[in-house]
């Protein structure tokens, strides 16, 4: 447990969770699998799960663990409403808001039971977060207002966590079409991150400063979205634990340096969170492949063709992996692709995948769809150019792919080099 609480503060979450693992079944031999402090044990497993994504074997483990305190604990125990908060966060991350609400509140009756007011109002900031989420508007206002007052009184009006609801309100109304109370609760949570009480965790102030970027970068105020990221960066790029999170505000960073312009530097923040998400073991999400798109489409844009196209046949592989060759991310890389390979004069290389991604489309989304349109488009120009028809037959990629296509020589066009290819991509 040791070993994988170390390589947990290395940000190497797939070996951390490793050891966790050969820890617990260790655990569970000797003191059989209904023992308390084995419940203990799945909720510190099923924590670090919810911390690499893994939310199927997270929701197993807390629900051990939820079954071995009901039966070794008083009713509506701590433990139990531990348990609790943590299945909430897992179902609210699966997207089951009605089942986390049940859990919160559960929760929340306990905690006030025992008159423990400071996490009452916290599990009242994640109610607020589930009402948002449900689309219940006033009920989620009323939580994080009934948190606000009792955060202020219990820990000051400088404390984080009162930043931090100001944050959630600043979400609401800006949801909710209200920008000028939204940009007022921003502002007011940026005095307290500017000068936090003492003792204030970094990655809680610059978990705020991330979430208010990306508020200010709704709003289209980009610049300010920056600033704000590189506040958050400063705080924690020298905490190795906090790699995964540095990578996060890396890549948002990419995203828009990309959208005005400045796409030197936006390669730049994509290589730097790919190089992290590599060394932390993290190359089987769909994040890393969506990053590896993105950072693609900034080498396009500088011109560094044969590092795009690495790039997007890895992202192609991942995401094929972790979300299907059906998935639109998957598509839309596919998309990228082929306009790559047309660039590099594969013009068949390309015309094969635009016809699998139009089939695709087409059965998904049906003949009439702009997207569909888009890639009929596509696909016409570069097949007027090769002096041929659609091929409505579906071909297997696998020829192209499977078999070292990505590494094959490049056909040349007409002239005997490289041009830049006459369709768009997408991010």
């Amino acid at each position: 447990m040791q070993l994988g609480d170390t390589h947990a503060m290395l940000g190497r979450m797939d070996e951390s969770i490793a050891c966790y693992g050969k820890g617990f079944e260790i655990q569970m031999a000797a003191l059989g699998d209904r023992d308390p402090r084995v419940a203990e044990t799945c909720r510190y497993l099923a924590e670090a799960h919810v911390q690499a994504l893994q939310f199927d074997e997270a929701e197993k483990l807390c629900r051990k663990a939820l079954e071995i305190h009901r039966e070794h604990s008083a009713p509506a125990s701590l433990e139990e409403a531990s348990d609790r908060r943590l299945m909430a966060l897992i179902l609210d991350a699966k997207g089951d808001y009605d089942g986390a609400l049940e859990h919160l509140v559960l929760a929340s009756m306990t905690m006030v039971a025992n008159g423990r007011d400071v996490e009452v109002a916290t599990i009242d900031v994640a109610i607020g977060n589930t009402y948002l989420a449900l689309a219940r508007f006033d009920e989620s206002v009323f939580s994080y207002q009934k948190a606000l007052t009792v955060l202020k009184s219990a820990r000051g009006d400088d404390h984080p966590s009162v930043a931090s609801v100001f944050v959630r309100l600043a979400d609401l109304y800006h949801r909710t079409g209200k920008l000028r109370e939204s940009k007022s609760y921003c502002e007011n949570a940026l005095r307290v991150y500017a000068k936090p009480a003492p003792g204030a965790a970094p990655d809680e102030v610059a978990g705020g400063l991330m979430e208010i970027a990306a508020i200010y970068e709704a709003l289209g105020d980009l610049d300010e979205a920056l600033k704000l990221l590189q506040r958050a960066l400063k705080l924690l790029e020298d905490s190795p634990g906090q790699w995964s999170t540095v990578a996060g505000i890396e890549a948002q960073m990419g995203v828009l340096y990309y959208m005005i312009g400045r796409y030197a530097d936006s390669r730049n923040s994509f290589e730097s969170a790919v190089s992290k998400l590599r060394a932390s073991g993290e190359r089987k999400s769909a994040f890393f492949g969506v990053l590896l798109n993105q950072m693609g489409l900034a080498c396009v844009q500088l011109f560094k063709i044969d590092e795009a196209a690495q790039l997007f046949e890895e992202a192609r592989a991942v995401l094929e992996q972790e979300c299907g060759a059906s998935h639109p991310d998957t598509l839309g890389v596919y998309s990228n692709l082929a306009a790559i390979y047309d660039a590099m004069g594969r013009v068949e290389d390309a015309i094969e995948i635009l016809e699998h991604v139009l089939k695709v489309r087409e059965e998904k989304l049906g003949t009439a769809n702009p997207d569909v349109e888009d890639e009929k488009k596509r696909l016409a120009e570069l097949l007027k150019e090769a002096g041929r028809s659609r091929n409505r037959k579906q071909k297997s990629l696998e020829n192209l792919f499977g078999s070292g296509g990505a590494a094959r020589g490049a056909k040349k066009d007409g002239s005997g080099g490289r041009r830049w290819t006459n369709f768009g991509f997408r991010s």
